[in-house]
């Protein structure tokens, strides 16, 4: 079967007769637009990340609950980010690792997960984001998904990032809660020093006592320093962890407020976390926003980052 110009030609359904097979047959072909411009390549996803004219958005559920849920939260924001003229790209886990119980659901693990993304992807024409958490998951999923994302507990495993800076992919690098946001000037040179060019840093809120942590929008100009785009994950920061025993609590009432301090503050895209039923998601529901809520908030968002760029910059 033929593609449109410049695309490889889709797998036929025998291909895809394992999990391995059929996940990175979603990666092969890649959506064009009219001019023939590849719209999710690796240049196009990180100028937008980069670009200060317009909002990115990295958006999603936490875990991947099943395949039904992240199209339906997908498709929403895709289609509000477009009428907004915001960038868009779907986040969502594979296998939440760091749970407070042994006990809590962890996703559909990495095979499965990334068959998910890779149709997502495909189907939809949007970038995905995936975490991953050992340097043999770098590979498989550097096939499927456009940005890797580095956890904030695992920001400073040097053989991890090391091995998704050489992918060439975009690399989400999370703050880790008991960094300064000075010290991420180190986790970026460990990974500059093995190859990563399109660096992302995401602020996710500071350990402040025992089970809270606090966001200090100073962060967003000090990491600036370093060259790289600023994102602020506005959900995780209002985070509670371990507050509930056996699982973490949160403030999500506080996420909106948080977002627009950021923006406010100069950074380059936000990271939220959201579904339909944030009191009925199988992890961190507490902190998320309801996907219904999701319009309303860009909406404010975009307003407010457009006022930010008019201001003029103080010297």
């Amino acid at each position: 079967m033929s593609g449109r110009l410049g695309e490889t030609p889709l797998p036929s359904e025998e291909f895809c007769l394992t999990p391995v097979r059929c996940f990175l047959a979603g990666s092969i072909a890649l959506p064009y637009n009219q001019d023939g411009y590849d719209v999710l390549s690796n240049a196009a996803i990180w100028n937008s990340l980069r670009s200060s004219k317009q909002l990115t958005l990295i958006a999603g559920p936490c875990v991947i609950e099943n395949e039904a849920l992240c199209f339906e939260i997908a498709r929403s924001l895709r289609r509000t980010c477009h009428a907004l003229g915001v960038n868009y790209i779907f986040k969502a886990s594979f296998d939440k690792a760091n749970r407070s119980s042994g006990q809590s659901f962890r996703g559909p693990g990495l095979l499965d997960g990334l068959q998910v993304l890779a149709k997502i992807r495909r189907q939809l024409q949007v970038p995905v984001l995936t975490d991953v958490h050992t340097e043999e998951q770098v590979a498989l999923a550097a096939a499927v998904v456009d940005v890797l994302q580095i956890p904030a507990f695992l920001c400073r495993q040097t053989d991890l990032i090391a091995a998704a800076a050489r992918t060439g992919k975009i690399v989400n690098l999370k703050k880790g809660q008991f960094l300064s946001p000075q010290e991420m000037g180190q986790v970026v040179k460990k990974a500059t020093e093995a190859g990563g060019r399109k660096l992302v840093l995401t602020e996710r809120g500071t350990t402040f006592g025992y089970n809270n942590l606090v966001a200090d929008m100073r962060s967003i100009p000090i990491m600036g320093r370093f060259g790289c785009p600023i994102v602020f994950d506005a959900t995780h920061s209002v985070q509670l962890p371990g507050a509930g025993g056996d699982r973490s609590g949160g403030q999500r009432e506080m996420a909106p407020v948080l977002a627009r301090c950021a923006v406010a503050a100069g950074a380059n895209g936000l990271f939220i976390e959201t579904h339909p039923k944030p009191d009925e998601a199988l992890s961190d529901g507490p902190n998320m926003i309801a996907l219904g809520n999701m319009a309303r908030l860009l909406a404010g968002l975009v307003k407010l980052h457009t006022l930010i760029r008019r201001l003029p910059k103080l010297p």
